[in-house]
Parts: C-alpha cells; structure tokens; sequence
C-alpha cells in the first residue's frame, strides 16, 4: 500500500470517526430534549387538574380562601417559566425547580385543609382528583429521573474523550440536570 493510500485510508477513518461521534452526540442531545418534553406533558397535567381539585375543595372549605389562593398563585408562577432546554442557565433550571416546588408546598396545604372536612376527604370527586394528582406526581418523578439520567449521558459522552473534541468542534454544551431544591431534600418532621 502506498503513502497516498495510508494517508487516505487515516483520513476516511477520521471522517468515518467524526461522522458518528456527531450523530452520538445529537441523538443525545435530542434524547434530553425529548425527556424535558416528558417532563413538561406532566406538569401540563399538574397544571390542568390544579384548578378541578381547587373548585371541588372550595364547595366544602369556604373559608379556606387564603390556601386556596395560594395554590392558584404557585401554579400561575410555575406556569409562567417556560424554559427552552437548548439554552438553559443553572440559574434557570433552579428558578424552575423552585416554583415546582412552591406548587408542591401549596398543594401540600390544600390537603391538609382537606384532612379537616370528612365529608371532603369521602367526596368521590376530591378522592378521583387525589388520586390523580398522586399518579401525576409520581410521573413527574420519573420523567426527572429520566430527564437526568438523558442529560448524565449526554453530559458524559460531551466530556470523554475522543467524543469531546467532536463537541467542542460543532457546539455541543453541558446540560444541566433538574435538581430538587434543597428544602425538598430535607426529611419532614412528624410530630405528634
């Protein structure tokens, strides 16, 4: 084999080599993007049964009104951010996790108030919408998990090498990963 022939035999490697890191990277990339999708159609959802689940508390807890608004208050906020996952700041993604988590806290309220109506907590309406929230909650989770665990996998093909020097070379960023904030990481104290 000639000079010639090695040198364009390493080179079509290179080319073979650059062509599928790139293509790694964007189905990466378009994997995070689709696990951010995720997690917005569920707190779509969150957003939409919010207002059913206030209607039905308020026929029974009129004077409940201060955490009634505070629910539609948290999910006016939260419904408010939209965030465009191909350009994201840390501080964004804390600014988001922060009202997800003021929604969180109102709703947390809410049923409290409601532990204080038996006849709410048997209404079949309230129970549905409890019931449904807690199924949407926990899809929420898991979509964040999955989210992360995209963004993990971008993130570490976009810093190992050799892959890291094809993303440097077409713009491919760190992602940042939906994180709790940190008074939803501390464990509730129960009293009694």
């Amino acid at each position: 084999m000639s000079v010639l022939g090695i040198l364009a035999a390493i080179f079509g490697g290179l080319v073979l080599f650059v062509i599928v890191m790139y293509n790694t990277l964007v189905t990466l990339r378009m994997n995070v993007r689709g696990a951010w999708s995720d997690i917005e159609v569920q707190l779509k959802r969150r957003y939409d049964l919010i207002p059913n689940l206030v209607e039905t508390v308020k026929g029974y807890a009129k004077h409940e009104k201060e955490t009634l608004t505070e629910v539609m208050e948290a999910r006016s906020k939260a419904t408010a951010m939209n965030i465009d996952i191909s350009d994201v700041s840390p501080e964004m993604m804390a600014q988001f996790s922060e009202m997800q988590s003021g929604i969180s806290g109102a709703l947390g309220k809410l049923f409290a108030v409601a532990e204080a109506y038996p006849d709410l907590k048997a209404n079949q309406n309230f129970l549905k919408l409890q019931e449904e929230l807690s199924v949407i909650e926990d899809a929420i989770q898991g979509a964040r998990r999955y989210f992360n665990s995209a963004v993990g996998d971008y993130n570490i093909k976009t810093e190992t090498v050799p892959s890291n020097i094809v993303a440097k070379m077409f713009g491919f960023t760190q992602q940042n990963f939906f994180d709790i904030p940190e008074e939803e990481a501390q464990t509730p104290k129960v009293e009694f």
